[in-house]
């Protein structure tokens, strides 16, 4: 039974509690079994909390014997990034610079909803030094690996999240997303991941990253991440930018199907972006089955140029704020594409920063028509599959960051739309592919409505 409730997704827990087929402690203990199996492979978790786990599985179990859980996730396991507070551990962002000591008294909003929904929190897991690029590893965690071949890297910056779930230490985790740290890592670990639109979710403390940063759900399935959204997706007094509460359920609005909605297929943004034969054939078939479902589905591209220089612009700047306060003698404890970053952020003037925040307005102006023609945008997610572990970029590209690689994500950073991405197939080496719903700010729920029409359509493909 420990195997098995491992590959269950967190409804079908809940199921299993409602039905008393199994209990919280039941999906805990093995939760916890399996992520200290995976751990010395993968290193997906910066610490596990063992204790803390088993306590609350067992305040749940009490609960629904009594048939009274107090919430939505009532006894789930779920992973939290070390990217957001939580209370009674530390967060060290992945980095030397952070010390461990300290009271560790305050939860993150999401953090804090999880708990007031019965929530059973398993550990933290990996970050690249306080999410700064698109793979997981950091002088102080080391490198985090692709479940499906450890000699790649799963992605990130929410790489050990990705890596959780998809080998089933948990359903439910926690990521954030500035540049496409929550789909990038799903899409190489072959798990679902959306990033909401800006405020669903809110964050505090604010990120240095600021208005790019979104916190964001990473699940085996899209009616799982529906169900986490409608736990986390509520206002919090601490974050002044935080949207008022969703019109609805996240959960009941995903059976509407695609039939009739506008979807454009843009497979390489206009030719601007050159995706790898498998990748491209994988997400054509998933495209072409939207279609079978009933979407109007037609060959468009977004009027934008690759938008990397004004991201950079705000990306880098961010890095340089979140460690100005760092001494010389600390700041030798950085990873160095980090500190090469930061000096390329502390460089940047105010005018600098208005004029990438220009480019960023432009861009969500031409979105903003975009989706009045269409409901949903589809890409790929990625370009390429998970390449070698520990490094940046793929070896022999040529590129130097890595937004080099990444051209279908941090776009709709700038422009705080929700997109999410779905594991649609495999390449030749059994990678994960993954396709990119996007959709009009504050749309989250036709982003979910597709992915789950995917889900439910049999286009997907499991990770782990």
């Amino acid at each position: 039974m420990t195997d098995d409730l491992t590959e269950l997704t967190a409804g079908r827990l809940l199921e299993g509690y409602r039905k008393g087929e199994f209990s919280p402690v039941d999906a805990t203990r093995a939760a916890l079994e399996r992520a200290e199996r995976i751990q010395p492979e993968v290193n997906a978790f910066v610490r596990l909390t063992a204790a803390e786990a088993l306590t609350r599985a067992r305040a749940s179990e009490e609960r629904w014997l009594r048939g009274e859980p107090s919430g939505l996730v009532d006894g789930v396991p779920v992973t939290v990034k070390d990217i957001l507070l939580q209370r009674g551990t530390p967060t060290l962002r992945g980095s030397r610079t952070i010390s461990a000591q300290g009271s560790w008294d305050e939860d993150a909003p999401s953090v804090a909803r999880l708990r007031e929904h019965g929530a059973v929190f398993l550990g933290r897991t990996t970050t690249p030094e306080f999410g700064w690029k698109g793979v997981t590893d950091s002088p102080l965690t080391g490198i985090t690996r692709n479940p499906h071949d450890p000699a790649r890297t799963a992605g990130g910056s929410s790489g050990g999240a990705a890596a959780a779930v998809a080998l089933g230490a948990g359903p439910l985790a926690l990521g954030t997303d500035g540049g496409g740290s929550v789909r990038i890592p799903a899409s190489f670990c072959g798990i679902f991941g959306l990033k909401p639109t800006y405020g669903r979710v809110p964050l505090y403390p604010a990120s240095a990253f600021g208005t790019l940063a979104h916190v964001g759900p990473m699940t085996r399935d899209a009616a799982d991440a529906a169900l986490l959204m409608d736990v986390i997706g509520v206002p919090d007094a601490r974050d002044w930018s935080a949207l008022a509460p969703a019109p609805g359920s996240f959960t009941a609005g995903l059976f509407g199907g695609v039939r009739g909605l506008r979807v454009a297929y843009s497979p390489s943004l206009g030719g601007q972006v050159a995706v790898r034969p498998a990748v491209a054939a994988a997400v054509r078939r998933a495209v072409e089955r939207l279609a079978g479902l009933g979407a109007y589905v037609e060959e468009a591209d977004p009027d934008f140029t690759d938008p990397v220089d004004a991201f950079h612009t705000l990306w880098f700047s961010g890095a340089a704020r979140v460690t100005q306060h760092l001494g010389p003698q600390r700041r030798k404890l950085l990873d160095p594409g980090l500190r090469e970053i930061c000096a390329l952020g502390a460089r940047s003037s105010a005018l600098d920063y208005l004029g990438a925040v220009d480019v960023r307005m432009e861009l969500g102006r031409r979105m903003g028509r975009f989706h009045e023609s269409y409901d949903l945008l589809v890409t790929p997610t990625l370009p390429i599959t998970a390449f070698e572990a520990g490094a940046e970029v793929p070896a022999g590209s040529g590129q130097r960051r890595w937004t080099g690689w990444t051209p279908f994500t941090y776009p709709f950073n700038l422009t705080q739309q929700p997109a999410a991405t779905v594991p649609v197939g495999s390449d030749g080496d059994g990678l994960p592919v993954g396709l990119q719903l996007v959709a009009a700010r504050h749309r989250d729920d036709l982003v979910l409505r597709a992915a789950h029409a995917l889900y439910e359509a049999g286009v997907t493909s499991a990770g782990g």
